[in-house]
């Protein structure tokens, strides 16, 4: 049996936070499935096509590394709904701190009335990431600051580039 899992996120942008819980799920799945939400009431930084983009980018070398297939997608309805179109059998969550425990616990019990055969498995973030938040990210982007300890140097570039006017 294929184990499939699915991760999802607005990942606008994606951090290295993101990409710690991707590896990580990484080696407990045969198939990541990673999902893009797309809400029609929110205006991200970037568009839907640079964040699959940006997602491709920065996921390839770990599904190398770990010989998972990696798809990306945008879905507007439900994540567990999502999950269960693309086959998942577990939906991975990443825990930053106890805030995001209660949240995803909530949503972890209400996922499974929905879909009982998707499980959900918490990940949590590691030290070194634990504290990044894409929105604060966007933030101090917008206002000219450092990203480059939050992000990826190509991300740190197209966040640079937007913030400088320079993408639609």
């Amino acid at each position: 049996m294929t184990r499939i899992g699915f991760y999802s996120g607005s990942f606008d942008p994606v951090t290295l936070g993101h990409t710690d819980v991707i590896r990580r799920a990484c080696r407990l799945v045969d198939r990541l499935v990673i999902g893009i939400g797309v809400h029609p009431a929110k205006v991200p930084m970037f568009s839907d096509p640079e964040r699959v983009a940006m997602l491709e980018s920065e996921t390839a070398q770990i599904a190398r590394d770990t010989g998972t297939a990696i798809t990306i997608i945008t879905f507007d309805n439900l994540a567990v709904e999502a999950a269960r179109i693309n086959k998942a059998n577990v939906i991975f969550r990443g825990l930053r701190d106890g805030t995001d425990f209660d949240y995803e616990m909530q949503m972890a019990g209400m996922n499974g009335a929905m879909a009982p055969a998707v499980e959900t498995v918490f990940v949590a973030a590691s030290p070194s990431v634990r504290h990044i938040a894409a929105n604060l990210v966007r933030q101090i982007a917008a206002m000219g600051g450092d990203v480059t300890p939050f992000v990826s140097p190509g991300v740190a570039r197209m966040l640079e580039e937007k913030a400088a006017g320079k993408h639609s």
